[in-house]
C-alpha cells in the first residue's frame, strides 16, 4: 500500500485536475463546442431591437462574457449555488422568440432596457424558488419538455429563413439568388462536415461550415468588415451599456415563463450529465444547479447579457471525450471571459454574411427541433391523452408563425406573451398535462403522463446524450 493512494481518497474524476495544456485545450474544445450557440442570440435579438453592426457585436462580446461567468458559477460554486459538475452555461435560444416580440413592440431606446429589466426579475424569481422546483420535475415529463424543445427549433427556423435571403426585406437584394446560393452552399457544406468528420471536428461542423461560407463570400462581395474595423483589441463590457433596466409586466411574465423552461432543461441536463460522469445527480445537486443559472441570468443585464442555461451539446462532448474534470470546463469558462473582453473576437464573428449564418441555422435550429421530437419519442405518446397534449400545445405554438397577425386585435401588453410560440405553447403543455395526467380521472391510472419519469435523464432531457445528440441550444 506504500506510495498508494486509498479508494477513500482517491478523488473522484469530476474533482480532478489535470496537466495545465490538457486543461487548456479541453476547455477551448468546449468553447469551440458551444461558441456559435452563445453568439446566435445577440444576432438575432441585437437587429430586432434595432442596433448596428457595431452595437450587435458589443452584445455579442457581453453574451460571451456572461457565459463564462454563469459557467464558473456553475463549475466552481460557492455555498450552495452550482452542480459543480462539467456543466457549461450560456445564452438560451428559449428566449430568443419572446425577446424578439418585446423588441418589436418597444421603441428602439427602449427595446433592451425592458428585456433587461424583465431578465433580472425572471432570475431573481428562479433563485427564490431554485430550491422548491427541484422537487417538481415529476410535473415536467417528456410530453412537456419534448413539446417546448420542439417549439423552440421550430420558431427560431423563420428566422434562418430570413437571413437566407439577406435579413433586410427592403433592400434591394434581399431574397436574390446570390443571398440563397450561398445560404444553400453553406448548409451543404455544414452537412458534408457533420457526415465525413470524426470527433472534436464534428462537434465544430457549424462553426467550420461558418468560416468556409464567409471565404467563399469574400469574392462573391456579400462580405463587409466595417464592424472589424471599429472594433478595439481590448474592451469590457460597460455595465448598462444600452440603458438602466425598466420593469415592464407583461414583458416580466414573458421572461418568467422562459426561465421556467430553463430551469426544466437544465434540471434534465444535470441528470443526464450526472449519469455520465458517474456522479449521480440528487435532489440538492439540482437545487444548486439551478441557483447557478438562475444567479447568472440575474446577473448578466448588468454586463448587457441575456437568461442562461444548460448547453447540452457540451455534455455528448463529456460521454466522447470521457474528460470528466470540471475544472476543464471551469477553463472554458474563463476562456470565454476573455473573448468578451476582446471586441475583435466578437467582431470576427460579424464578418459572417446574414446568408451564410442562414444558411448553417438551419440546420442549427433543426437541430433544436429534432431534439425535440427525439425527446417525445420517449413519452408513451401511445398511453392516455399524450398526443392529444403535444397536438394541442404544438398547435397554439405554432400560430404565431403561421399567421403572425392572429392576436392583432388584443391589448399590447398581451402580445408579448402571445406572440411568442414557445411561452403560450409551453403554458398549455404544462396546464393539459397537469389536467389529463394529475388531476381528475387520469391521476388514479397512475399519470401516465409520467410513463418516463425524471429518473430517466434521458427521457426528460433532450434526447440521448451520446456524442452526436443534437445541440439543445
Amino acid at each position: 500500500m506504500t506510495g498508494q493512494q486509498s479508494e477513500g481518497d482517491r478523488k473522484h474524476p469530476v474533482d480532478e485536475t489535470l496537466p495545465p495544456f490538457k486543461m487548456f485545450t479541453s476547455g477551448l474544445q468546449h468553447v469551440a463546442a458551444m461558441y456559435a450557440g452563445v453568439v446566435a442570440p445577440p444576432m438575432i435579438v441585437g437587429p430586432a431591437c434595432g442596433l448596428s453592426a457595431t452595437e450587435t457585436a458589443f452584445l455579442m462580446g457581453a453574451s460571451l462574457f456572461t457565459a463564462g461567468i454563469a459557467t464558473l458559477l456553475q463549475t466552481l460554486g460557492f455555498w450552495k449555488v452550482g452542480a459543480k459538475l462539467p456543466f457549461v452555461n450560456g445564452v438560451s435560444l428559449a428566449g430568443v422568440t419572446p425577446m424578439v416580440a418585446i423588441g418589436k413592440a418597444q421603441s428602439p431606446g427602449d427595446a433592451l432596457p425592458i428585456i433587461f429589466g424583465a431578465v433580472i426579475v425572471a432570475g431573481v424569481l428562479g433563485f427564490l424558488v431554485a430550491p422548491y422546483f427541484s422537487r417538481l420535475v415529476r410535473f415536467f415529463p417528456p410530453v412537456v419538455t419534448g413539446t417546448v424543445i420542439t417549439l423552440i427549433g421550430v420558431s427560431l427556423l423563420p428566422v434562418a429563413f430570413n437571413w437566407s435571403q439577406g435579413g433586410n426585406d427592403r433592400a434591394p437584394d434581399y431574397g436574390s439568388l446570390t443571398n440563397i446560393g450561398m445560404a444553400a452552399l453553406t448548409f451543404v457544406i455544414v452537412l458534408v462536415l457533420r457526415r465525413v468528420l470524426r470527433g472534436f471536428l464534428q462537434q465544430i461542423a457549424i462553426l467550420l461550415g461558418l468560416i468556409a461560407g464567409t471565404l467563399i463570400a469574400i469574392p462573391v462581395g456579400i462580405t463587409h468588415f466595417s464592424a472589424l474595423s471599429q472594433a478595439s483589441l481590448v474592451g469590457f463590457p460597460t455595465p448598462f451599456h444600452f440603458g438602466a433596466p425598466q420593469f415592464d409586466i407583461a414583458a416580466i411574465v414573458s421572461m418568467c415563463i422562459v426561465m421556467l423552461v430553463c430551469m426544466t432543461e437544465s434540471t434534465a441536463d444535470m441528470l443526464a450529465l450526472g449519469r455520465i460522469v458517474g456522479r449521480p445527480a440528487d435532489e440538492r445537486t439540482i437545487e444548486g444547479g439551478l441557483r447557478a443559472d438562475t444567479l447568472g441570468t440575474a446577473l448578466s443585464p448588468l454586463f448587457n447579457g441575456f437568461a442562461n442555461s444548460a448547453f447540452a451539446q457540451n455534455i455528448g462532448l463529456v460521454a466522447m471525450t470521457k474528460v470528466r474534470s470540471r475544472f476543464v470546463v471551469a477553463t472554458g469558462g474563463l476562456i470565454l471571459i476573455v473573448l468578451g473582453l476582446c471586441p475583435v473576437a466578437a467582431s470576427v464573428i460579424s464578418l459572417v454574411p446574414l446568408p451564410v449564418l442562414g444558411g448553417a441555422g438551419i440546420v442549427l435550429f433543426g437541430s433544436v427541433a429534432a431534439s425535440g421530437i427525439q425527446t417525445l419519442a420517449s413519452a408513451a405518446m401511445e398511453k392516455g391523452d399524450n398526443a392529444l397534449i403535444v397536438a394541442a400545445a404544438v398547435g397554439i405554438g405554432l400560430i404565431p408563425i403561421a399567421a403572425p397577425d392572429f392576436y392583432h386585435h388584443l391589448p399590447k401588453d398581451l402580445l408579448v406573451v402571445l406572440d411568442s410560440g414557445i411561452s403560450t405553447g409551453c403554458l398549455v403543455a404544462i396546464a393539459l398535462n397537469l389536467a389529463f395526467n394529475h388531476f381528475g380521472r387520469k391521476a388514479a391510472e397512475g399519470d401516465a403522463g409520467d410513463a418516463t419519469t425524471a429518473d430517466d435523464p434521458v427521457a426528460v432531457g433532450h434526447g440521448d446524450p451520446a456524442p452526436a445528440a443534437a445541440p439543445a441550444h
